[in-house]
C-alpha cells in the first residue's frame, strides 16, 4: 500500500493483515489490475474476525477523476458499519456498492477496500446512498470517517487497479438513474 501510495493518499498506515476479496474466480491481490466489467457486483469479503465484535467495510477509489487530478478524491463505492463478524450482509449498509467507473484516458484508478474494527454499535448520520445514485460518493475521506467514529487505523486492507473498459458507459449511466 506504500508502494501505490494508498499510505498516506488514503489512509495513514497500512493494515498489518490483507483482506481477501474476490470476485468469483478472479482474487484482489495487493494492485492486481482487474477489468471494470469482471467486478461489477459485490465481492465475497473473509477477514480473520471476531464473530462477537462489530466492523466497518470501506471500498474507495483515491483516483476520482483521475490520480494525476483527484479533485473529488475520494470516491466511495462501498459502505456498510455494524458489520457482526463477517456477515456484511447483516451490517447496515449506509452506501450500496457500485463497481468501478473509471474514465475515459483517465489510466488506472486504485480501489481500496479497509476494514475497520468499531468500538461498539453505532449510530450512522450519513446519508444513504443508492447503488443507483452517485450523489453523495465523491469528495469523501475514509480517514474523516474514521476519526468521527473513532475507530483507528484500519485493521485489514487490500486493493485492486482498474481502468476504463466498454462495461464503464455502463456503471455511468446506471447512477445517473438512466438504466432500466
Amino acid at each position: 500500500m506504500e508502494k501505490e501510495k494508498i499510505v498516506p493518499d488514503v489512509i495513514d498506515t497500512a493494515p498489518k493483515a490483507v483482506l481477501n476479496v474476490k470476485y468469483g474466480k478472479l482474487e484482489v491481490n495487493l494492485g492486481n489490475t482487474l477489468p471494470p466489467h469482471e467486478v461489477e457486483n459485490p465481492p465475497t469479503i473473509s477477514w480473520n474476525a471476531d464473530k462477537n465484535k462489530l466492523y466497518l467495510l470501506c471500498l474507495t477509489d483515491p483516483d476520482a477523476p483521475s490520480r494525476k487530478q483527484p479533485t473529488h478524491r475520494e470516491w466511495h463505492h462501498w459502505l456498510v458499519g455494524n458489520i457482526p463478524g463477517t456477515e456484511i450482509t447483516k451490517g447496515d449498509t449506509l452506501t450500496e456498492y457500485v463497481g468501478p467507473g473509471p474514465p475515459y484516458g483517465t489510466g488506472l484508478h486504485r480501489y481500496v477496500f479497509l476494514i475497520y474494527e468499531q468500538p461498539g454499535k453505532l449510530t450512522f448520520d450519513e446519508k444513504r446512498i443508492s447503488k443507483d445514485s452517485d450523489e453523495g460518493r465523491g469528495m469523501f475521506s475514509i480517514r474523516n470517517l474514521a476519526k468521527k467514529y473513532k475507530l483507528g487505523q484500519p485493521i485489514v486492507g487490500n486493493f485492486y487497479q482498474a481502468e476504463w473498459d466498454d462495461y464503464v458507459p455502463e456503471v455511468h449511466k446506471h447512477l445517473s438513474g438512466k438504466s432500466n
